[in-house]
């Protein structure tokens, strides 16, 4: 190959030639338009070198079986474009087929390059060469877009991922305090349940005690609750004294106040007898609707002065059983031929109690009167309640006489003798087998 006559090249495009030099070689590219010494150069100029707009390459092989089929065969490559398309699925695949482009164009440009050498023409030479040093160029272009973007990338994800543990960060802390509240609040809790512990185990004591006291009380004394039976009727007795006292005061006819307690004339022996009329009255307006079971008779009742004890706890059984009795017990129209005004009535009505001498009589009564049911209300067997109904025979197993058997009887003969309740003074109480016989007043009829 003669090139004496060929100017050469400058040294820029010489160093340049070097590098695509190297780069074939590391693309593995033969060297297009070398042929067998048995091939006619002229005859194959003429028939395979493709024109200025034709672009030829020939891939190599890697084997000498390969390489002896593709000594004389020209392989017209693929249409990048069209490749690159169908393969691109998405919008980051972009760069790739950028990349397989330039890459296209930079084997294109070699292969002109190559060409440009046979027969060996200057200008093309340096066209081609030019060609070849734009697209390395684009592919450095890529490759710093590649690096930036990587490092860009690299900096959102950091700080996308300082983001994120900021947020994490903010949800531990409020983690870690709601924890703090829920373990002080159940130490408050605990400290609570220890002091409810406390009073539970207080109140059970109680009780405890309070039921073996129940139990020591429930068992029925006779003679205890006779006793007590007794004071309630002598209480209602001495109440009833002061009653009748203020009616003469007042101009009561006595007579007919003690008529009018019972629906017909009741046959006295004695005038003087009138009073148990009235004190049938007070004890059946204080044993009215009274329910045994209801009965505490230590509520009120453990104070020397019962009304001290009502106006310091107005609220208490003992008080509303006061209340409601002095309201049936005394009439208005008697309280107000009493006093003149209805201030006692007025007072226990707004709940309240005066301390007058007449009121403190009625509480001293009624104190008798709800020990007595609240003994009846606590022993066992149940004690109940028993009335005798006017007109009935004398049985001395069931009634006593409030003025004594014998001078009920006195001055008869028993066997012409038949004694008849007239009415009730007090009623009596059954409990188990056991009988607290009823007073009554008595009538005398011969046989």
């Amino acid at each position: 190959m003669e090139c004496g006559s060929v100017t050469k090249p400058s040294k820029s495009s010489s160093n340049i030639t070097e590098i695509v030099s190297r780069f074939a070689r590391v693309c593995r590219f033969r060297s297009v338009g070398v042929f067998s010494s048995s091939e006619n150069p002229g005859h194959n100029r003429h028939d395979h070198c493709p024109s200025n707009g034709d672009v030829v390459m020939v891939e190599g092989c890697s084997d000498a079986t390969e390489e002896t089929e593709c000594k004389a065969e020209k392989v017209h490559p693929q249409p990048v474009e069209g490749l690159s398309r169908s393969g691109a699925c998405g919008g980051g695949n972009v760069e790739i087929l950028k990349l397989f482009d330039t890459v296209s164009s930079l084997k294109l440009a070699y292969i002109q390059l190559q060409q440009a050498h046979i027969p060996y023409d200057p200008e093309k030479i340096k066209a081609a060469n030019e060609l070849v040093v734009a697209e390395v160029e684009a592919l450095c272009k890529i490759k710093r877009a590649y690096k930036e973007k990587k490092h860009l990338g690299k900096v959102k994800l950091g700080s996308s991922h300082s983001e994120l543990i900021q947020v994490k960060e903010k949800l531990l802390e409020q983690l870690k305090s709601q924890a703090t509240a829920k373990d002080s609040e159940i130490l408050s809790l605990r400290g609570q349940l220890e002091d409810l512990d406390l009073k539970n185990a207080e109140l059970t004591d109680k009780l405890e005690r309070r039921c073996l006291e129940e139990e020591k009380v429930g068992v029925f004394n006779q003679p205890s609750f006779q006793d007590a039976f007794n004071a309630a009727s002598k209480a209602i007795h001495d109440f009833a004294k002061p009653l009748i006292s203020f009616m003469k005061v007042s101009g009561w006819d006595l007579d007919l106040a003690a008529n009018s307690i019972e629906e017909d004339a009741v046959v006295y022996s004695k005038r003087c007898h009138k009073k148990y009329a009235f004190e049938a009255y007070i004890a059946r307006r204080m044993f009215h609707g009274i329910s045994i079971q209801s009965c505490n008779f230590e509520d009120g009742t453990g104070f020397d002065d019962p009304v001290g004890a009502l106006i310091e706890d107005p609220d208490s059984g003992f008080a509303k059983f006061c209340r409601t009795k002095y309201l049936l017990v005394v009439h208005s129209k008697m309280e107000a031929s009493f006093f003149g005004n209805l201030d006692h009535r007025m007072l226990v009505m707004r709940g309240k109690h005066p301390r007058t001498p007449f009121y403190q009589a009625f509480v001293k009564m009624a104190k008798c009167v709800w020990v007595l049911l609240g003994i009846a209300a606590s022993v066992k067997p149940k004690a109940e309640i028993f009335e005798v109904k006017r007109g009935s025979e004398f049985s001395d197993v069931y009634m006593e006489c409030v003025e004594g058997d014998k001078e009920a009887t006195g001055g008869f003969d028993e066997g012409q003798t038949r004694l008849k309740v007239e009415f009730m003074v007090m009623p009596g109480f059954r409990i188990g087998d056991t009988l607290v016989r009823s007073r009554v007043y008595l009538s005398k009829m011969r046989s």
